[in-house]
C-alpha cells in the first residue's frame, strides 16, 4: 500500500512542459589563409596577449570570490593597458572573469555530485548484504563488495574536502590550454602523437586573439576590423609589436580576405550599421589551418507556449532520442499521431567532428519532416542523466547487464543534441518543447505500440515511435496519454481500423437518436440483446436515421 501511495505522489509531480528559449547569439565561421609573414605575425600576437591574459587569470584567482566591485578589474586592466591596449586589456580581463565563473560553477557541480555518490553509498551500506532495509533499499551482495564500497566512500570523502576547501577559499584549479591536453603529454605513445605534435597543439591552445565587439566602432570592432566591401582583414598591434605594422595607426592588414558564407546577409547588416561583432582567430593545430569567428548577440525572441500552440490548434512533432536512432511521430491537435512514425539513425562514432556532422544531418531530417507535415514546434524530453552518471553503479545497476546500461547512457547525447536542435530549429521556424520524459517510453509502449502498427502496416513501430506520441500528446498537447475505448472499432462498410483514439470530448446524442437497447427491451423474434443499429454513432448517416425502431 505505501509503495501505491508513492507511486501517486510521483505521478502528481511532473514537471510541466515548456518552450525551450531561443539562442541568445549567433557565431559563424570562415577559413584564414595567412601567408608565411602574416601568420609569423599572428603566432607573435597570439602569444604575447596569451601570456598576459594567463598572469591575469592567475591574479584573477589569487582574489578569491568577491564582489564585482572587490574584483579590482580597473586596476588589472591598467597593467594590461601598459603592454597591449585599452581594448586588448579589456577582453583579457572579461575572458579572465568568464574563465572563473565557470570554474566555481564546476566546483559547485562537483560537490552536488561527491554527495550524491556518498550518500548512494551509504544508505546501500545501511542495508544488510544480500536484503533489502525496512525503506526499500537493496544492500550489497556479499560482505567483499561491501569493503570495498567502503573504501570508495572514502576516497570520494577526501575528494569532497578537497573540492570544499577550494570553494571556502574561492580558488579553483585551471589550466590554461585544458587539463586532458596536459595530461596527455604522459601518454604520447597511447596518442599516437610525437612530442613536437603535441607542443605544437599546446601552443595553439593558448594562444589568444580575441576581441571584444564596440558599437559605433569602424564595422563593429576597433580592434580586429573586417571590410564587408573586399573582405580585408586588419588588426591593432599590442604596444610592444608596434614596429610590425603596416597599416597606419599602428595596425596590421592581412594580405589574405574571408568571406562569411553562412548567414553572411545577417553579419552584412550588424557591420555596415556598426553594430558590435566579437572576431576570434582560432589555429585548428590537427588540420593546421586558421579560421576567423565572428559572433554577435542576438535579439530576445519570446516562443509561444504550449498552451498558445494547443489554442491555435497547431500540429507538433513529438521525438524520442534514443542512443542510435530518432523515433519520430507526427501529432494533430486532437493528440492524434498523423501518418507513419519514422525512425532516423544516429550513428555517433568516431572523431568528434564527425559526430556533429551526423546529428546536424539527423536533426536536418526532423525539421524537413516537420516542415512537409505543417508543425509548429518539435517536442522533446527534458532528458538529463547528471545524477545518474554521478551515482554510477548505485543506481544503474553492476556487472555485464549494469555496465551495457550504463554505456548506452553514457552514449545519448542529451545535451548537445537540445542545443543544436534548439538553434536550427529557431532559424527554420519551428518552437521547442521540452517535456517532462517520466514514463513516456512505459506508458506510450503500453497505450499506442499496437495502434500504430495497425495504422502503418509497412513500417516496424517499436515502443520508442509509441514514446514519441505520449511526448507530443501529454506533455505538450496536455491531453491525456491513453486512447479513449471504443473509437478504434470497426468501420461499419470499409471494415477498416480507425487510426487513433480522439482526444476530444465525444458528442452527445441529438435529436430523435434513441437510447441503446437493454437486455430488458422487447424485441420482435423473443431476442433480449441489444440491438447494433440502434447505438448512437459518432457520425449517423441518412441510412440510420431512417431506420428508426420498430414498435411491438
Amino acid at each position: 500500500m505505501a509503495r501505491e501511495r508513492r507511486r501517486k505522489r510521483d505521478l502528481t509531480g511532473l514537471a510541466p512542459a515548456f518552450t525551450i528559449a531561443a539562442p541568445s547569439g549567433a557565431r559563424i565561421r570562415d577559413r584564414l589563409r595567412p601567408a608565411p609573414e602574416d601568420e609569423k605575425v599572428l603566432r607573435l600576437v597570439g602569444e604575447h596577449l596569451g601570456r598576459c591574459q594567463r598572469a591575469d587569470l592567475a591574479e584573477r584567482v589569487r582574489i578569491g570570490q568577491v564582489t564585482p566591485k572587490d574584483a579590482r578589474r580597473a586596476e588589472r586592466k591598467r597593467k594590461l593597458t601598459a603592454v597591449s591596449s585599452s581594448r586588448w586589456a579589456g577582453a583579457m580581463t572579461r575572458a579572465s572573469e568568464d574563465q572563473y565563473q565557470l570554474s566555481m560553477r564546476c566546483l559547485y557541480d562537483e560537490r552536488v555530485g561527491l554527495r550524491r555518490a556518498i550518500g548512494a553509498i551509504t544508505r546501500r551500506l545501511a542495508a544488510p548484504c544480500g536484503k533489502r532495509a525496512k525503506n526499500g533499499v537493496r544492500g550489497y551482495a556479499d560482505q567483499n563488495e561491501r569493503v570495498h564500497k567502503q573504501r570508495r566512500r572514502q576516497v570520494l570523502e577526501a575528494k569532497l574536502a578537497v573540492v570544499e576547501q577550494k570553494i571556502a577559499a574561492g580558488q579553483p584549479s585551471i589550466v590554461a590550454g585544458g587539463r586532458r591536453l596536459a595530461k596527455l603529454r604522459h601518454h604520447l605513445a597511447d596518442a599516437c602523437l610525437s612530442e613536437a605534435e603535441w607542443r605544437d597543439r599546446w601552443e595553439a591552445e593558448r594562444l589568444f586573439i580575441t576581441a571584444d565587439g564596440e558599437s559605433g566602432a569602424p564595422h563593429g570592432n576597433y580592434t580586429i576590423t573586417v571590410d564587408p566591401a573586399d573582405g580585408t582583414v586588419t588588426l591593432v598591434l599590442p604596444e610592444p609589436l608596434r614596429h610590425l605594422s603596416n597599416a597606419p595607426r599602428g595596425r596590421y592588414q592581412f594580405a589574405c580576405t574571408v568571406t562569411f558564407h553562412h548567414r553572411r546577409d545577417e553579419w552584412l547588416d550588424r557591420v555596415t550599421a556598426h553594430r558590435a561583432v566579437r572576431y576570434d582567430i582560432i589555429r585548428d593545430s590537427a588540420r593546421g589551418r586558421w579560421h576567423l569567428d565572428a559572433s554577435w548577440a542576438a535579439a530576445r525572441a519570446m516562443p509561444p507556449t504550449p498552451s498558445e500552440i494547443k489554442a491555435r490548434g497547431e500540429r507538433l512533432l513529438g521525438v524520442d532520442l534514443n542512443a542510435d536512432h530518432l523515433a519520430a511521430c507526427v501529432i494533430d491537435m486532437h493528440g492524434n499521431p498523423v501518418g507513419a512514425p519514422v525512425t532516423i539513425p544516429l550513428r555517433l562514432a568516431g572523431p568528434a567532428s564527425t559526430r556533429d556532422g551526423r546529428l546536424r544531418a539527423a536533426i536536418s531530417q526532423l525539421i524537413t519532416m516537420a516542415g512537409e507535415h505543417g508543425c509548429v514546434g518539435i517536442a522533446i524530453e527534458d532528458l538529463g542523466f547528471a545524477e545518474a552518471r554521478q551515482a554510477g553503479r548505485e543506481t544503474m545497476g553492476r556487472g555485464r547487464r549494469g555496465k551495457k546500461f550504463r554505456r548506452t547512457v553514457a552514449d545519448i547525447p542529451t545535451a548537445r543534441f537540445r542545443e543544436r536542435l534548439r538553434g536550427m530549429a529557431y532559424h527554420a521556424g519551428l518552437v521547442v518543447i521540452a517535456v517532462d520524459p517520466a514514463f513516456t517510453s512505459r506508458w506510450g509502449g503500453q497505450h499506442w505500440t499496437k495502434s500504430l502498427q495497425e495504422q502503418s502496416k509497412k513500417a516496424k513501430v517499436t515502443r520508442h515511435h509509441a514514446a514519441g506520441v505520449a511526448i507530443g500528446r501529454r506533455d505538450a498537447l496536455g491531453h491525456g496519454i491513453r486512447r479513449r475505448p471504443g473509437v478504434t472499432a470497426h468501420h461499419r462498410r470499409m471494415v477498416m481500423r480507425r487510426a487513433t483514439g480522439q482526444a476530444t470530448s465525444l458528442p452527445r446524442a441529438r435529436g430523435a437518436a434513441s437510447p441503446p437497447r437493454t437486455a430488458g427491451t422487447p424485441t420482435p423474434g423473443g431476442k433480449t440483446r441489444p440491438r447494433r443499429g440502434d447505438q448512437l454513432t459518432l457520425f449517423p448517416d441518412l441510412e440510420d436515421r431512417s431506420r428508426g425502431h420498430r414498435t411491438t
